[in-house]
């Protein structure tokens, strides 16, 4: 007759059981998402034509991120999750070509139509400048804008301009998960920026919904 378990074993056995049980339940939640994924970057890339750059590998909005509302309170990065996000980057002083890009990212996202809830706007405010009274309530007006003050040097360690370009002339698109995937050329035609982003929520609607 075998000698019973010694409970050290037993409990290790028990630990790998909880471990495996554990990996299994994550990599079930994870399948539709690695699924709409695969089918965007390689089941079909001959029959893509991205009018932005896709980002290869994807990179994560840094946790450590150091966010805060303009009247100076901290907000965590993860707090930004959940929704797909169009982001602009620019200073607090925003000039002409600034606010021509928040105007792009406002219409960009009524042109969604019926999936236009599963966008958010935000404009990381990346110096110290002071914004004007007036472009804040244009931005606070319904769907307001989530506008967040950033560290600059911090910020150039998570998303990046295209060769030749500064970080403030383009518009990014970071998804549900905190990815950063998608970068707009300057002056972009919102026509096809409305293309790339019509793709990628259909990718995603198996698993992305509505609000956080």
């Amino acid at each position: 007759m075998a000698a019973p378990a010694t409970a050290p074993a037993a409990h290790e056995r028990r630990r790998r059981s909880g471990r495996r049980k554990l990996l299994l339940l994550l990599a079930l939640f994870a399948a539709p998402v690695i699924a709409s994924y695969f089918t965007y970057y390689v089941i079909r890339p001959g029959a893509r034509t991205n009018y932005g750059a896709l980002i290869e590998p994807t990179r994560a909005l840094p946790a450590a991120l150091p966010l805060a509302t303009l009247d100076g309170q901290a907000v965590s990065a993860a707090s930004l999750h959940g929704q797909w996000l169009l982001v602009v980057v620019g200073g607090g002083a925003c000039d002409a070509d600034c606010e021509r890009r928040l105007y792009t990212q406002r219409q960009l996202r009524e042109m969604l139509g019926r999936e236009r809830d599963r966008v958010d706007k935000v404009w990381l405010v990346d110096d110290a400048a002071p914004v004007r009274p007036a472009l804040r309530a244009a931005l606070d007006a319904a769907p307001p804008t989530t506008v967040l003050r950033v560290d600059r040097g911090a910020l150039a360690a998570w998303l990046q301009a295209a060769d030749g370009h500064r970080l403030d002339e383009h518009l990014y698109i970071v998804d549900p998960m905190g990815e950063w995937m998608m970068r707009m050329p300057p002056a972009p035609e919102p026509a096809a920026v409305k293309r790339d982003l019509e793709r990628l929520l259909r990718a995603s609607a198996g698993w992305d919904q509505p609000g956080r």
